[in-house]
């Protein structure tokens, strides 16, 4: 036991009201939890105050993004949750369906009934995972490729799909009566596929606040545990919700050990900033003491640069970012949860994005959505396994490469930004994106040419040392190929190995 537990324990007496054998068993890692916020927050500082990160910016920027994470490229993010059950409009359901005036509001009356007979609590025993089998996900996850798996540990709902010790509305005590989180993790572990997480937990603070306008469930004290706060989101956060924030996250870290922890766009109020500082700091230290590298994605300007993964949610860079990065984006393009009536998008659209994003030191984290049963689309699955032959054919210029000087050339622009993955116009057979692994440079073809010839300038002699050898991956054929002071000109022969990109390897003389 440290110090200075041994020292809160020494003041208390057999009239505390805490039984000194439950907090020895408490403070064991990685092995309790107590049942008050307060308790757990003494914790938290003793295991900041271990270090070798302390709670400030100036000490995080000590923080390194591990190999593992950069090598990896592509996983996958899954939105599942109760709002599936519905299946309308898209996961933000139980805020819209209490918004008068929407259509998830005229949805909700016309198909359940009014909202302080029906209300979001009573889609929980329908979210039922019947189906669900984790070994069978994490099968079709190893499939696409995907070296990284993220699962929603909690939505802007306040559902929590582990096994949460602070409240009853869990995937453990209600709906499917399964560790979500846990089980998945355990399946995953078994193919090598390192398990990451989000929390969205933030947003929980505002989320209902629409259904206390009105005579709704979302007003009766019995379902505050699930309803939250239920504040307007430009009311700041006060000290009692942030703290709990701070315990629930620690108590995802502890329990199960995610490798990536992602959270989304409100961590940017400035009522975070302190809180966020410890919780990096508690992370990074309890990644220390498990020798695991770990690492925290957020949007826009919330983390000091250096400290954490910067991720764009559904978007990308024009050019190459010095510091690793992450696009997050969907399957979907209209929502990220499961919905009647899906627009989805194609593999060789998503499989282009995936090589421009890499092209840029970026890491591709793409979305599904399952059905309420637990199982995956068939479209869904059908992209991701598209996804998969292509990375088995040319996954050696993806995995594990870096940046060249260049990213790529071409007359397709990109639309920096968040929200502009579907803005660009499909790339073409001009549009080239440049990776690296040692010594070996790739260049994938984001279309195969009709003439069957590729032409790349940024090749040119002078701006690459030698050319010794060209090959095209998936090809048996001997290319031919001419390397003059304007271009490399590759004629790429009759083999099309891929109906997507296609990669050339050139290798030094």
């Amino acid at each position: 036991m440290s110090t200075g537990i041994a020292k809160k324990l020494s003041g208390l007496t057999p009239c505390s009201g805490v039984d000194i054998l439950s907090i020895v068993y408490y403070f064991t890692p990685g092995v309790n939890y107590m049942n008050t916020i307060s308790e757990n927050l003494i914790r938290i500082e003793e295991v900041i105050a271990q270090g070798p990160f302390a709670a400030s910016w100036d000490s995080l920027e000590g923080y390194e993004v591990p190999a593992w994470y950069e090598d990896a490229k592509f996983g996958v993010f899954i939105h599942w949750g109760v709002y599936s059950v519905p299946g309308f409009g898209n996961e933000w359901y139980p805020r819209n369906m209490y918004t008068q005036g929407s259509a998830e509001f005229e949805h909700h009356l016309k198909t359940y009934g009014p909202h302080n007979k029906f209300g979001y609590k009573d889609f929980i025993p329908m979210f039922k995972a019947e189906k669900w089998d984790p070994e069978q996900w994490a099968e079709l996850f190893e499939r696409a490729g995907a070296r990284f798996v993220m699962p929603v540990a909690e939505h802007h709902d306040g559902y929590a799909m582990y096994d949460c010790a602070f409240h009853d509305w869990t995937s453990v005590k209600t709906g499917p009566h399964r560790d979500i989180l846990g089980e998945l993790s355990s399946a995953l572990q078994k193919r090598g596929i390192e398990f990451t997480c989000s929390s969205h937990r933030e947003e929980h603070w505002w989320f209902y606040d629409a259904g206390m306008n009105f005579d709704s469930d979302v007003r009766d004290e019995a379902y505050r545990s699930l309803y939250g706060p239920a504040r307007p989101e430009a009311e700041r956060p006060n000290k009692e919700w942030l703290e709990e924030w701070l315990v629930y996250t620690c108590e995802i870290i502890d329990k199960y050990r995610p490798k990536v922890l992602w959270f989304d766009w409100w961590i940017k109020t400035p009522a975070y900033q302190p809180y966020l500082q410890k919780l990096a700091a508690y992370y990074y230290n309890r990644a220390a003491e498990w020798e695991i590298g770990v690492a925290i994605n957020y949007k826009e300007n919330t983390f000091r640069e250096g400290t954490a993964v910067f991720d764009i949610e559904r978007g990308q860079l024009t050019g190459i970012r010095p510091m690793f990065w992450q696009t997050d984006t969907a399957i979907a393009k209209n929502s990220w949860g499961f919905t009647h009536g899906q627009d989805y998008k194609d593999a060789g659209s998503i499989i282009g994005d995936m090589a421009d994003i890499v092209s840029k030191n970026g890491a591709l984290l793409l979305n599904i959505g399952p059905r309420p049963d637990g199982t995956i689309p068939e479209e869904e699955q059908q992209v991701l396994l598209e996804i998969g032959k292509w990375l088995s054919l040319n996954g050696e210029a993806i995995y594990g490469s870096r940046p060249w000087k260049k990213f790529g050339e071409g007359p397709t622009q990109v639309v920096e930004g968040t929200f502009n993955d579907v803005k660009r116009s499909p790339f073409t057979c001009e549009d080239i994106r440049f990776t690296t692994k040692g010594d070996i440079l790739y260049a994938i073809i984001m279309d195969w040419p009709a003439s069957g010839k590729v032409i790349i300038m940024s090749l040119a002699k002078g701006q690459i040392a030698s050319i010794g050898k060209v090959e095209l991956l998936g090809s048996p054929e001997t290319l031919k190929w001419s390397w003059d002071d304007n271009d490399l000109t590759v004629y790429l022969g009759e083999t099309r190995p891929s109906d997507y990109a296609v990669v050339l390897r050139v290798s030094p003389a």
